[in-house]
């Protein structure tokens, strides 16, 4: 059972929707009319998921919602009407799992929230590992860094610099970029 936010302009349309969850054994966790307040809702309702119903999302909605992805992303399908490239390009940018255009029928909702709930998972993911390369990549760079500052120093090679500062780490019981860091902050004030 996921706990889903709406967003549909049409009250009625809106009940539609929640009626087509709830017999699919969902929650609908809240309702808007305006999809500006969206930021705000997702903070105070925590949804699992967001469905957007509109003729065409505008730029201040699209706006808002590269705005939610950052700061709470979740999985959010697009219903509209407007089938233009750049639309759709602008909705996926903006953090948009799924766009459906033309094609909100109860029986379709369902089939729809599992490909967006997976891509959005597979887009995690992929978002994760960047962040982890780039974290590894910066560590390394800041610990070539300080062996270089070693190596100038202190005379070391370049092996008995990474020595110096992975047994410097061992006795602090610290991360080796963490003592590497120090090291580079510290000779910035020496030197």
């Amino acid at each position: 059972m996921l706990r889903v936010l709406v967003v549909d302009e049409s009250a009625e349309r809106a009940g539609e929707i929640c009626a087509a969850l709830a017999l699919a054994g969902h929650q609908v966790a809240a309702t808007l009319a305006n999809p500006l307040e969206l930021g705000r809702k997702v903070d105070e309702v925590r949804p699992d998921l967001i469905l957007i119903h509109t003729e065409s999302p505008t730029r201040d909605t699209l706006e808002h919602l590269a705005e939610m992805n950052r700061a709470f992303p979740r999985p959010v399908i697009l219903f509209s009407k407007d089938e233009a490239g750049e639309t759709i390009r602008d909705a996926l940018r903006a953090g948009v799992s799924a766009y459906v255009v033309d094609g909100l029928t109860p029986s379709r909702i369902e089939p729809v929230m599992r490909v967006a709930m997976a891509r959005f998972e597979e887009y995690q993911a992929l978002r994760k590992e960047r962040d982890d390369a780039s974290r590894k990549l910066a560590e390394r760079v800041t610990v070539e860094r300080a062996k270089g500052i070693l190596m100038k120093v202190r005379g070391f090679d370049e092996e008995a610099a990474y020595h110096a500062l992975r047994k410097a780490a061992m006795e602090r019981g610290r991360k080796i970029a963490e003592v590497a860091q120090e090291l580079i902050d510290s000779a910035s004030l020496l030197l």
